[in-house]
């Protein structure tokens, strides 16, 4: 099996030489920030003096436990300017082709966003490397729409224009899977800007203001939500709001969510 000392033999002699940035939210995300290629001058600022060592090596929050791949970097610099620390660092030409394709699996013993790389390395392991660096596709049709939590918040914060046209424009049915349990919670967006408008309360707070979800949120915290997941049942092509929560009311009963999931009402 491939190890990541195998994709970074480089490592194995220096690991001193290297801070890891396990980059996470922090009132922006990451994520959006690698998507539309900013993330080097995201990461440059930092409220600390995290990276004295040559070299950083970034990886991205992506799923439970996974983290992407964003670079390895050289530190040239640090400014202090007003509360913040500006780095100036490269990117070196280093495993540049498993930029934004590479993801590894590693739980973090603590909230630690900076850990050595002599503490963590051989706690790395390989998830998957995607095909083609990672991106947002365009909205793939109501029959097709699976998308995880931390996928819609970017879609979300980025107003990705597909995805806004299609999902504003239609009502339905949706379903949320926690992915940890299995438990399924089942909607409908039956006002303006359907779809949209409701997945977006969702990126807000991470319960929808749905009470069993909220419990759930405000019980673990509002990472929590990076485990659901969200699909379309129904889409309706009636714009009553009575029509619309009928066919709500039928996926209950038939997914049987009010009894083993979280609806209850």
């Amino acid at each position: 099996m491939l190890s990541f000392s195998d994709l970074f033999p480089q490592l194995r002699d220096c690991p001193k030489d290297y801070k890891v940035h396990l980059a996470t939210f922090s009132g922006t995300d990451p994520l959006d920030e690698f998507i539309n290629d900013k993330f080097k001058e995201w990461q440059e600022r930092q409220s600390k003096r995290n990276f004295r060592r040559k070299y950083i090596i970034s990886f991205i929050a992506f799923e439970r436990d996974e983290w992407l791949f964003a670079g390895i970097y050289k530190t040239l610099g640090c400014n202090r300017i007003n509360k913040y620390f500006d780095y100036d660092t490269q990117l070196i030409e280093s495993n540049n082709d498993l930029i934004g394709r590479l993801i590894i699996r590693y739980k973090r013993p603590s909230r630690q966003s900076y850990p050595f790389l002599e503490n963590c390395m051989k706690d790395f392991q390989i998830s998957r490397i995607l095909k083609e660096k990672y991106s947002l596709e365009e909205f793939p049709g109501y029959d097709n729409t699976i998308v995880d939590y931390s996928k819609l918040q970017t879609i979300i914060r980025n107003c990705y224009p597909t995805w806004y046209t299609a999902l504003k424009n239609i009502k339905g049915v949706y379903l949320i899977t926690d992915k940890t349990n299995g438990k399924h919670y089942i909607g409908s967006a039956s006002g303006e800007e359907a779809f949209w408008s409701r997945w977006t309360d969702y990126v807000r707070n991470g319960h929808g203001d749905n009470e069993e979800l909220k419990k759930v949120i405000s019980e673990k915290g509002i990472k929590y939500a990076q485990n659901f997941q969200f699909s379309i049942l129904e889409i309706s092509s009636k714009t009553d709001r009575n029509d619309i929560l009928k066919r709500e009311e039928h996926w209950k009963k038939a997914l049987m969510t009010r009894e083993y999931g979280s609806n209850k009402n």
